[in-house]
């Protein structure tokens, strides 16, 4: 996460002090930045096109891919 940029964007762009900067919640934070209208919620739709395009596959040893 790049801290010293959101850091940046809290006390200059947000006008925030440190102590309420560092109060707040990542999620409080991107709301505040803006960032909810760049990632729109996450619908059944979407998510049901996410898992065709990113299927589970299981690995041979417990029946699940743990990537390794």
């Amino acid at each position: 996460m790049d801290w010293s940029g959101l850091l940046r964007a809290g006390l200059f762009a947000l006008r925030l002090t440190p102590e309420q900067f560092w109060r707040l919640t990542p999620m409080e934070l991107r709301i505040m930045l803006g960032a909810e209208a760049a990632n729109p919620p996450l619908t059944r739709a979407r998510l049901e096109e996410l898992a065709r395009a990113f299927p589970d596959v299981k690995g041979p040893a417990d029946g699940h891919d743990r990537g390794a």
